[in-house]
């Protein structure tokens, strides 16, 4: 665990609540600050353990005694600050003039547990991992990143949503000129084209062996970018994303959101 990491996680997230004009209740003995610091705490060292990072910032002095449903109750609440705060860092801190685009498939149950999952979440949500080639029931991460792996825009969706179904929303935020790189599943002549009419964005994806190859230009570009995502992967399952423990569809996002945000803060420190 990093002291540092704490203190600048604390500061920036208390300094970007106040410039939203936001101000907590006197009565509370920990701000909303202090909360969500304890949930990017979690993320960054604990992999999503809100009661193992709460047990040793306590420890530590770090913050006063504070039990655990109480903890929870708050962090509830704050969901719209946490997804706000997510959303305006990543735009502060992200680089403008390439992107990479992607998905994460996020696991809900292990697979032996597929007929009950067939009976509670259904066919939706039933997905293909190419890197593990196996079956999961869950979420994919529908997302973009800067050239340093920094989250620009996300979306979670049901595993069985193609990746081609979001790509034009996840661009939205991005500034004009930007080039995107892609794998084969965004192959797309309309998409590409819609990108670029709408809002001047190169979207460069690598062709399929069966189809004309990609120009050098672009197989020299996908090759100088497409590894960022990657390791960024790797950071969230460092994270223990593909391990999150929750009994609900909000808490799964507020763990998935935190780790956003632990990404955020691992490039901003």
């Amino acid at each position: 665990m990093n002291a540092l990491y704490i203190v600048t996680t604390y500061v920036v997230l208390d300094d970007t609540l106040k410039a939203m004009g936001y101000r907590d209740d006197c009565r509370r003995d920990l701000s909303n600050a202090e909360i969500l610091t304890v949930a990017v705490v979690a993320a960054r060292f604990f992999q999503n353990h809100h009661e193992r990072a709460l047990q040793v910032l306590i420890q530590t002095h770090a913050i006063p005694r504070f039990s655990l449903s109480r903890f929870n109750r708050r962090l509830h609440q704050a969901q719209h600050l946490l997804e706000a705060i997510t959303e305006w860092l990543s735009a502060q801190v992200a680089q403008a003039g390439v992107a990479i685009i992607d998905t994460f498939p996020i696991p809900v149950c292990h697979i032996v547990r597929k007929k009950r999952c067939q009976k509670v979440q259904g066919p939706a949500f039933r997905g293909w991992c190419a890197a593990k080639k196996e079956w999961f029931y869950g979420f994919r991460l529908h997302w973009v990143c800067d050239a340093q792996g920094c989250p620009v825009s996300f979306c979670l969706l049901p595993a069985t949503t193609h990746e081609l179904t979001l790509v034009q929303d996840l661009c939205a935020s991005l500034a004009p000129h930007t080039c995107i790189a892609a794998d084969g599943a965004y192959v797309s002549a309309e998409q590409q084209a819609l990108a670029w009419n709408t809002a001047q964005i190169y979207l460069i994806a690598r062709h399929h062996s069966n189809m004309s190859p990609n120009s050098p230009e672009e197989l020299r570009f996908l090759e100088l970018t497409r590894w960022m995502i990657e390791t960024a992967h790797s950071q969230l399952e460092k994270m223990g994303v593909q391990r999150l423990h929750a009994r609900t569809l909000v808490g799964f996002s507020l763990k998935l959101l935190a780790s956003l945000l632990a990404l955020v803060f691992n490039h901003l420190i």
